[in-house]
């Protein structure tokens, strides 16, 4: 039986499609780099160098509380 997740989880506005799970333990939603920065260059038309510059300060360091996206490498380079 899972367990009902007691805290609001959190999205990274406009980047379900990079969504590929929840952490174990919170809830938390865990979301593919690669899948982000695939949607940043063809959605917003940006550059390998600009989407990774984007993610870094935008997303990824970004903390919005305890409940922050946890993002990963998964290796899947399409």
């Amino acid at each position: 039986m899972i367990a009902p997740i007691e805290k609001e989880q959190i999205k990274a506005d406009g980047f379900d499609e990079a969504i590929i799970g929840q952490e174990y333990n919170d809830g938390r939603y865990v979301y593919s780099i690669e899948g982000i920065l695939e949607i940043l260059m063809i959605r917003d038309d940006m550059t390998m160098e600009d989407a990774m510059e984007f993610f870094s300060f935008n997303i990824g360091g970004a903390y919005v509380g305890e409940m922050t996206p946890l993002y990963i490498w998964t290796g899947d380079t399409q």
